[in-house]
């Protein structure tokens, strides 16, 4: 398996913008956490790795996102199975690839997830989730002009993959972005 420092290295070849990476550092940690959380913690590295990279494509390629991720993982030497890990959290939007795993509807559910928490971290005083709770994320997630690129179809799409109540999600994702700020802000701080 591609090692930890190995996997950066390659989303740093490919992504340059500091969100981008903060990004992936971000999916990667809620990704290790929640591994540990629903009994997966040997398999940990591997969701962790898989979230670090699930966006390899997108700053270059943006219109082939999760298409010219497996030609880049290959050329990597990424195995098979992360590759479809990672290309399916774009399923239905991007690729036909259907997350089938526990940890690949996780990946999906949380990316577009991740994305708003940190959205509406940016307009806190505080620049932090982790004096976020979850009606203030509830609140969020109903306004439909709040970070609007962020897909809610997508994020209630994840849960019912799951079998998750939404409000079960978005808890989750909450509690796992507020246990890892500090590690991912240490990595790379937003200016």
């Amino acid at each position: 398996m591609i090692t930890r420092e190995e996997a950066l290295e390659l989303l740093k070849k490919y992504n340059k913008d500091d969100f981008h990476i903060h990004h992936g550092l971000t999916v990667e940690a809620v990704m290790r956490y929640l591994a540990k959380k629903h009994g997966y913690g040997e398999d940990a590295d591997f969701w962790g790795i898989c979230g670090l990279l699930h966006d390899i494509d997108f700053e270059m390629w943006p219109d082939e996102h999760c298409v010219k991720a497996p030609e880049l993982l290959r050329e990597a030497g990424v195995e098979e199975d992360m590759i479809h890990a990672i290309c399916s959290h774009g399923y239905g939007e991007c690729c036909d690839i259907a997350p089938e795993h526990e940890m690949e509807k996780i990946l999906f559910a949380v990316d577009e997830l991740t994305g708003l928490i940190g959205a509406a971290v940016i307009l806190r005083p505080s620049k932090s989730c982790k004096d976020m709770d979850l009606k203030s994320l509830k609140k969020k997630f109903k306004d439909k002009r709040f970070a609007a690129g962020c897909s809610r179809d997508v994020i209630r799409k994840g849960a019912e993959q799951l079998g998750w109540e939404l409000e079960d999600l978005q808890a989750e994702t909450l509690e796992a972005m507020q246990a890892v700020e500090d590690q991912v802000t240490a990595e790379t701080p937003l200016k």
